[in-house]
């Protein structure tokens, strides 16, 4: 028997006999959060009762609404405000808890032993954190933890349900992990190895016109980008994320550079560990993931300064009796890390997300929050739309009632992100597997009303009635080419797909749209959203033809105006600079 399963085997067995969680006298607990049993998961025994878990307790931010209204004014470019970003210290104050909140929480976690320096706190004090046994966990949530393997074999210390004291239901908006049974995903789809064998100094990458493969050259044409010479490299950044264990390998960058943008080459990019996330760099390491999000972000915005941040935190995980239990939240890690911080790249990309239904609302919707947090900040977000056209398999809901539903991409579906969706070839057509859709969380924001609104009047309510939600918030808001990227990887040039190959080159453009304004003397574009839907319509390449299939339907078409295929449409770079600048 393998090592790992013989382990949790024994500590699943001395579990069993573990006494029921409790509530603690002269508190009446409620049931907070309830989920059934999730979908692709079964239940092997109790967690090990003293094995730790680290929980993240959020707390009701007292004016999110007012940091809400702030974003817009300042994301409009018809607004006085337009472009005043806030700063660290503004956000706080906006989305800092009422100080009865702090005050019943902090004697809360008190009478069951928790003290001040037991805690780690967020700046504003919205989210408390504190590592426990799982016994005492249990004790302060009125619950039980269990350990659940997915079908694929990756393991989770969660519960279905928990409670907190009736009178704390009004200041504590979350605790996790606890229902939250996500696993993530990147966003690009099978890679194809070069069938020369490893790349040469002679082997270089002829500029093709994106329809055999996608390179550098080919982009920058298609995007009207060529020869733009970044000018604000001193006040301009761009950012890419890295989760699930992969590293980008910069010795493969440099065959990239060397291949594909020589003037680049001997230039990297900076690298942030989160929480002791890490940048392997032999060859066995690199991911391929993580090495086309840095080549084409850093490639397209050269010389602007790329950030590589690399949070861990990935499945399987095998708990035992000294081991911390892995949260699988590492996209909170790395918020948690970079709201923290005074200065951020004002471009970041992200090619990763999860199922809308697989994520608790109370989580997905906190987490958006602070996505707003980092808009207000002057920070543009750009998240892969997904790769499974309107939804991946049989798009069974995972509520109960096992019915036929399209299925979202979080955090993609967040209003306050920018999602990116996937087209291939040339002329452009819609990528088959790009994600597009609407959410079931989160209702359709003012800017969408318009372009979105059209889309829904052509469609008529007769079609796929039931499977999706007409006010929900549409995705994607944009799109690019997404499919045959060259990718170096581990010596070999390879190919690749996927709405993770979209997000970085998005981004890329983006970034020359921010250098121009900063050179400019002008603020970042921050929260793009609003801009891109008023202003929009001339300055990007509307595609009107393909569609994006699944759960047994063709999905919807790419049409005139915004589609829930590849929205708003591809960058025109000096289009957008008219637009932007």
């Amino acid at each position: 028997m393998n090592f790992f399963l013989l382990t949790l085997s024994l500590f699943l067995s001395l579990s069993a006999a573990a006494p029921p969680a409790f509530a603690p006298k002269n508190h009446t607990f409620q049931v907070k959060e309830s989920i059934p049993s999730p979908h692709g998961f079964s239940q092997l025994g109790r967690a090990p009762p003293e094995s730790t878990i680290r929980l993240r307790i959020a707390l009701f931010q007292q004016d999110f609404a007012g940091l809400e209204s702030a974003l817009y004014e300042i994301s409009d470019p018809d607004h006085p405000r337009y472009g005043a970003h806030l700063s660290k210290t503004q956000v706080e104050q906006y989305v800092a808890p009422h100080p009865e909140t702090l005050s019943m929480v902090d004697e809360w976690l008190a009478s069951h032993g928790i003290h001040e320096s037991d805690l780690a706190r967020s700046p504003a004090k919205d989210w408390v954190s504190v590592t426990l046994p799982i016994h005492r966990a249990e004790e302060l949530l009125g619950t039980e933890y269990y350990v659940w393997q997915h079908t694929d074999g990756d393991t989770l210390v969660r519960t279905t349900r928990y409670s907190l004291p009736q009178y704390l239901h009004s200041h504590i908006e979350l605790i996790q992990p606890t229902t939250m049974f996500t696993r993530g995903n990147a966003m690009s789809s099978p890679s194809i190895v070069s069938p020369d064998g490893p790349v040469s100094e002679s082997h270089a990458v002829d500029d093709f016109d994106c329809n055999t493969r996608v390179t550098l050259a080919c982009l920058m044409r298609l995007y009207n980008a060529a020869g733009y010479k970044p000018r604000a490299t001193k006040k301009n950044a761009i950012g890419i994320t890295s989760f699930l264990g992969q590293y980008a390998n910069v010795q493969n960058l440099q065959t990239f550079y060397r291949q594909e943008l020589p003037a680049a080459v001997n230039s990297s990019f900076k690298f942030v560990s989160v929480y002791g996330g890490l940048n392997n760099q032999s060859l066995s390491a690199a991911g391929q993931e993580a090495n086309l999000d840095v080549q084409f972000g850093l490639g397209i915005s050269y010389p602007t300064p790329g950030t590589f941040w690399s949070t861990p935190g990935s499945p399987p995980f095998f708990p035992d009796g000294t081991t911390v239990i892995n949260t699988n939240e590492p996209y909170l890690d790395w918020l948690d890390y970079i709201l923290n911080s005074e200065h951020i790249p004002a471009t970041i990309s992200t090619s990763y997300g999860d199922d809308e239904q697989t994520v608790p609302f109370t989580y997905a919707s906190r987490v958006c929050k602070r996505f707003a947090e980092l808009g207000s900040r002057g920070v543009t977000l750009l998240m892969a739309s997904g790769d499974g056209g309107v939804g991946p398999g049989a798009c069974l809901t995972n509520d109960g009632s096992n019915q036929t539903r399209f299925i979202a991409q979080f955090p993609s579906t967040c209003p306050y992100v920018t999602s990116v969706g996937g087209t291939t070839s040339i002329p452009e057509v819609s990528a088959g597997f790009s994600g597009g859709g609407f959410s079931d969380y989160f209702s359709r924001p003012e800017y969408q009303d318009k372009k979105v609104g059209h889309f829904l009047e052509g469609l008529g309510h007769k079609t796929y009635d039931g499977l999706y939600n007409r006010q929900g918030r549409g995705i994607p808001d944009v799109s690019a080419q997404s499919d045959r990227f060259t990718v170096y990887w581990r010596d070999y040039m390879i190919l690749m797909g996927g709405t993770s190959a979209a997000t970085p080159t998005f981004a890329g453009i983006l970034a020359l749209l921010n250098d121009a304004r900063l050179a400019a003397h002008r603020p970042a574009l921050g929260f793009l959203n609003p801009l891109l839907y008023k202003h929009g319509e001339g300055a990007l390449n509307d595609i009107t033809v393909g569609n994006n299939p699944g759960c047994g339907t063709p999905g919807f078409n790419a049409t005139h105006g915004w589609d829930p295929v590849t929205g708003l449409g591809t960058p025109d770079f000096r289009a957008l600079l008219k637009v932007c600048v």
